[in-house]
């Protein structure tokens, strides 16, 4: 009997990106390959002999006690994390893509002491490696598999691989040329692997070593499962629209611009589908959302990323208060079927609370009460700005309407405060050119926008749908492009002409979905993107 007491894997802690040495490690390891090619071993074999998942085998045998030993043998590949080597026996942990870990043995009593020596010369950590073996419980009671040679058993899959043919103990999967990065304790006692900076440059170590990082790819994606679930059960149509356009347009933004050879011409990447999505209404199309890649040459930040995803839905016959429904009920549905809860915990260990009802407030209500002054939709420009510049220390660019130097007060004075989920309603109708004017508030549009934790996450609007005013607003945008504003809209005169033919009355909604996770999670938008932009180094 092979003993198989587990042997304690050191992790060295050295504070340090990449490893110090990994010049010499790429050399050493590169040697290692050239040399198993040599030795007519592949170093990147195309098939492998895998009948099981680790996960697959924690679930199975979780019922095996300490020292228990099963004659099932199983083929299992994963990556080396840990790894320390004996004289007659060798432990390795695999870990998987979705982060389960096993432990896997080699001794020289079931391998042979030549195959054992040739584990040492060729495997690192950070190897994807394969295994053969039985699946025993250590005497830790540590759920394992024993290598051990044998043969392809049936019902395995694999093209190439025929019931019966020999399987080895081990072989290489996949040579790493590169060391992972060594482990550090912090200053606050955490184990870090990658500095915040690196993480974000070398996403696929992030997610090599870092559990968080991996979990965040998943749950991004059962968000975004769980909101083409809802629109689906609700009637909408998914499309796709342009993200090459002649004309930039949807929101107030600056774009980003490329050149077209083809047809010798200047384009733009979207920064909004709005129009192309409104235009399917006019279609037809009465209900209609697309999940999107946007594009907007601005400032990058901790909610702010050149290049982010946008969830945006209309609905005919709907208004503002249609859209405020419907965001409240999918981002709940989100958190329940991605978290498992409506009140999701935040990395300082503290609560949030989606669930229920949320809160109403008038944005210009709300800004009366917090400076102690009545700021209406009439209030002149003069006096706004001289309230930002005295109390709040904030410069008015000389492009700014009056509309949004309101929203500028608003959002210093309250925005930055708004914890609980609020819908903050009925914005300037200057700052607001797509937007139908409020039917009992003048000055005002239907539009919301929806805070939480102090950090804009979704926007609506009751769509403005006369095409005459929508013309009046975007002559006012062409004039205020020529005073200055570097994010005021183009007037799109094909945009004009489908609402000629007829939009009918409609509610719209906008969501970035990089921001939605940052909700869920308490993480920041680079976090919450998988290969964010980052400046060079």
């Amino acid at each position: 009997m092979v003993d198989v007491t587990d042997a304690k894997i050191d992790t060295p802690e050295l504070p340090t990106d990449v490893a110090d040495d990994a010049p010499e490690q790429v050399r050493v390891r590169a040697e290692k390959r050239q040399r198993m090619l040599d030795a007519g071993t592949e170093a990147y074999p195309v098939v492998l002999a895998i009948s099981s998942t680790i996960e697959e085998i924690r679930e199975k045998y979780a019922h095996l006690e300490a020292g228990d030993e099963t004659t099932d043998e199983v083929g299992i590949a994963g990556r080396v994390m840990l790894a320390r080597n004996g004289g007659k026996l060798c432990f390795a942990t695999l870990q998987d893509g979705a982060g389960n870990r096993i432990q896997v043995m080699l001794s020289a009593a079931e391998v042979g002491v030549e195959s054992l020596a040739q584990y040492k010369a060729d495997v690192d950590l950070g190897d994807h490696l394969f295994i053969h073996g039985r699946v025993i419980s250590s005497r830790r009671g540590e759920l394992s598999v024993l290598a051990c040679p044998g043969t392809a058993p049936a019902g395995l899959t694999t093209p190439g691989i025929n019931e019966g043919d020999p399987v080895p103990a081990w072989a290489i999967a996949a040579k790493s040329l590169r060391p992972l990065p060594k482990t550090y304790t912090a200053e606050d006692g955490t184990e870090m692997s990658l500095s915040e900076d690196m993480r974000v440059r070398r996403r696929y170590l992030d997610m090599i070593v870092r559990p968080a990082a991996r979990d965040m790819v998943r749950m991004r994606a059962k968000v975004v499962k769980s909101l083409r679930a809802y629109f689906d059960e609700a009637g909408f149509i998914e499309i796709e629209t342009p993200m090459l356009q002649v004309l930039h347009g949807g929101a107030a933004a600056r774009p980003f611009s490329t050149h077209m050879n083809a047809y010798d011409t200047e384009l733009f990447l979207r920064i909004a589908p709005e129009l192309f999505l409104k235009r399917a209404v006019v279609g037809g199309v009465d209900k209609v959302f697309e999940i999107n890649r946007n594009f907007r040459n601005e400032g990058a930040d901790s909610s702010h990323s050149p290049e982010f995803t946008m969830l945006e839905a209309y609905e005919a016959y709907g208004s503002y208060d249609t859209m405020a429904r419907r965001t409240r009920e999918f981002i709940q549905r989100a958190a329940r079927e991605a978290l498992g809860t409506e009140v999701v915990t935040l990395p300082d260990g503290s609560t949030y609370d989606l669930s229920g009802s949320w809160k109403e407030i008038s944005m210009y209500e709300a800004t009366s009460e917090a400076i102690g002054r009545t700021i209406t939709a009439q209030t002149p420009r003069e006096e706004l700005v001289e309230i930002l510049t005295r109390d709040f220390d904030e410069e008015v660019p000389d492009h700014y309407v009056t509309g949004k130097v309101a929203e500028t007060l608003f959002e210093v004075a309250v925005g930055d405060q708004l914890w609980e989920p609020t819908f903050v309603r009925d914005y300037p109708e200057d700052s607001s050119p797509l937007t139908r004017g409020h039917r009992s508030k003048p000055g005002v549009v239907e539009k919301w926008d929806l805070y939480v934790r102090g950090f804009e996450l979704a926007t609506a609007y009751s769509e403005l749908v006369d095409p005459v005013i929508q013309r009046q607003r975007f002559e006012a945008q062409a004039l205020a492009a020529a005073d200055g504003d570097p994010e005021a809209m183009i007037l799109d005169e094909d945009f004009l002409m489908a609402m000629e033919y007829g939009m009918p009355p409609a509610g719209g909604m906008g969501m970035g979905l990089d921001r939605l996770l940052m909700a869920l999670t308490g993480q920041g938008i680079r976090e919450t993107i998988t290969f964010p932009l980052v400046k060079k180094l």
